[in-house]
C-alpha cells in the first residue's frame, strides 16, 4: 500500500502533539520544513551506518595502472573482490598506517591483493596495491547512504514499513526539538525501541574468529613474490 512522504510528515506532526489529528492538517510551510528535517535525519545515517538496515552491491572495473578509485555513495565496505578468467579473487584490507606508511615498490603492476578505504564527500576513495596489470571487473558489498526523499514520494517503493515507522517517530522527536515542544513519552519509547531493533538486529555481526600463529613469519616482498606469484600465495 502506498505511503507518501506527506502522510509521514503529517503523522509526525500528530505524534508530536504539535497538530491535532482530528482538527488540523499541516500547512505547506510545515510540510516543507518537515521534509527538510526528515532528509536531515536520513543524511545523519551516513555517520551512523548501524542505523542503515540495507546492504548494497557496487560493480565497476579496476583500470590497468590505476591505484585510486572514487566510489560514490558507499559509506562502508564489507567485502571487495575482483574477477579474472571466471575466477573470483579476494583482497586483504589493510589499515591506514600500513597502507600509506610502510615501505613498498610503487611501480609494480600485478594482481592487486590489498586495499584501504577512506570516506570523502559524496562517497569515498578506494586505494589498491598492486596497481592492476590489466582491467578487472570488481564487486563491492557494503553499505550505501540512503537517498533523499521528495514531496509526495511513495516511500513504500524504497523503504520497508518498519523503517518508515521509525522515521515517523524520529521526525516527531525532531519537530518537538525544533518547535520547542516537550517530546511525548510514547514517542520516546517507540523511537528507542525501533532504534535498538534496527541498530542491533538488522545487520548481523560476523563474530567468527581467525587464529593467527605467533610462529608465522611476516611475508616480505621480493622479486619472486612479485614476478612469479604476482602477489598471490597458496595459503
Amino acid at each position: 500500500m502506498a505511503y507518501t512522504t506527506n502522510e509521514l510528515i503529517n503523522g509526525a506532526y500528530y505524534a508530536s502533539g504539535i497538530l491535532s489529528r482530528e482538527f488540523e492538517t499541516a500547512s505547506s510551510q510545515q510540510i516543507a520544513e518537515g521534509l527538510q528535517f526528515l532528509n536531515n535525519i536520513i543524511t545523519e545515517k551516513v555517520v551512523d551506518e548501524g542505523m542503515i538496515p540495507y546492504e548494497s552491491t557496487y560493480s565497476s572495473n579496476f583500470i590497468a595502472g590505476q591505484e585510486v578509485y572514487f566510489i560514490p555513495n558507499i559509506i562502508q565496505i564489507d567485502t571487495l573482490v575482483f574477477f579474472k578468467d571466471s575466477v573470483r579473487y579476494s583482497m586483504k584490507y589493510t589499515k591506514r598506517n600500513l597502507y600509506f606508511g610502510s615501505p613498498r615498490v610503487n611501480n609494480i603492476k600485478a594482481l592487486p591483493f590489498m586495499w584501504f578505504w577512506e570516506r570523502q564527500l559524496g562517497g569515498g576513495n578506494l586505494y589498491i596495491y598492486f596497481s592492476p596489470d590489466q582491467n578487472y571487473p570488481l564487486e563491492i558489498h557494503g553499505i550505501s547512504r540512503l537517498p533523499s526523499l521528495t514531496l509526495n514520494q511513495d516511500m513504500s517503493l524504497v523503504l520497508d514499513e518498519f523503517f518508515i515507522t521509525y522515521l515517523r517517530y524520529a521526525l516527531a522527536q525532531r519537530l518537538c526539538s525544533e518547535y520547542g515542544y516537550t517530546i511525548p513519552e510514547g514517542v520516546q519509547i517507540q523511537l528507542g525501541k525501533y532504534e535498538a531493533f534496527i541498530n542491533k538486529k538488522s545487520r548481523i555481526l560476523d563474530l567468527s574468529l581467525t587464529k593467527v600463529s605467533t610462529l608465522q613469519k611476516q611475508s616480505t616482498y621480493n622479486w619472486a613474490f612479485v614476478n612469479l606469484g604476482r602477489g598471490w600465495t597458496p595459503y
